[in-house]
């Protein structure tokens, strides 16, 4: 066991573009949208680092709505398209389920690793030497990297390991897995809303950041049993 699952993880880290390089195209194309729409309203009268620029600079929400789709891809194919192949070189289930969560880890940790560099050097240059605000911005932390780190290696890890699951799903009943899934989840999530909404006030009043990253475990942590339990009774086609 401990031979195969660094050898599944091997398996899913030989496509290093995709595990690596692409989230990277997908930050830089970001931040150059980010500069141009800076520069944008730099050139309609408003002024880098007053107090209106800063404010509205750092509700920038670019990155949390370019990768997720891509990260949910990713977490999709690390299943759908790797299963059978493993399982002929030798891996078992329950390795590459393993295997396949530690790459999960990984890619986690390189994509928190990245955005804490590129904050680093954003603060350590004043913000691009202009004023513009690509990374330190709130939902990244707001230059915190004590809450840049977990807040992306969750999001990530989350995003991957839920993919995960809609790919086994896919494995374990073809079309109709993704969609029972989806429909599930929905279903719960408008009657979680229906319950909640008389108390939306007090529990936005006493919302927590950790609140977000228990949700973040329990996600990881379901997606990761579920991915398990379709893929053990999965017919490999």
């Amino acid at each position: 066991m401990s031979v195969i699952i660094p050898a599944t993880t091997k398996l899913h880290l030989n496509k290093r573009e995709t595990t690596f390089l692409v989230p990277l195209y997908i930050i830089v194309t970001v931040a150059v949208i980010s500069v141009l729409i800076s520069l944008l309203f730099w050139r309609s009268g408003s002024l880098p680092g007053t107090p209106d620029w800063i404010q509205g600079s750092q509700v920038n929400p670019g990155m949390a709505y370019a990768l997720p789709g891509f990260l949910v891809y990713l977490g999709v194919q690390s299943i759908a398209t790797t299963f059978p192949f493993a399982l002929t070189l030798g891996a078992t289930r329950r390795s590459f389920v393993a295997g396949t969560l530690l790459w999960s880890v990984i890619v986690s940790a390189a994509m928190a690793v990245a955005l804490a560099v590129l904050t680093t050097l954003e603060l350590a240059t004043n913000h691009w030497f202009a004023g513009f605000y690509v990374f330190d911005i709130h939902v990244l932390g707001a230059g915190d990297l004590g809450r840049l780190l977990p807040i992306v290696f969750l999001a990530t890890l989350s995003m991957l390991s839920i993919g995960g699951v809609f790919g086994a799903s896919w494995i374990r009943f073809g079309a109709r897995g993704p969609q029972m899934i989806g429909i599930g989840t929905a279903l719960v999530l408008i009657v979680a809303l229906i319950i909640i909404i008389p108390s939306g006030p007090t529990i936005l009043a006493a919302f927590k950041l950790w609140w977000l990253a228990v949700a973040a475990m329990v996600a990881i942590i379901l997606s990761a049993l579920g991915t398990w339990k379709l893929l053990r009774t999965a017919i490999v086609r």
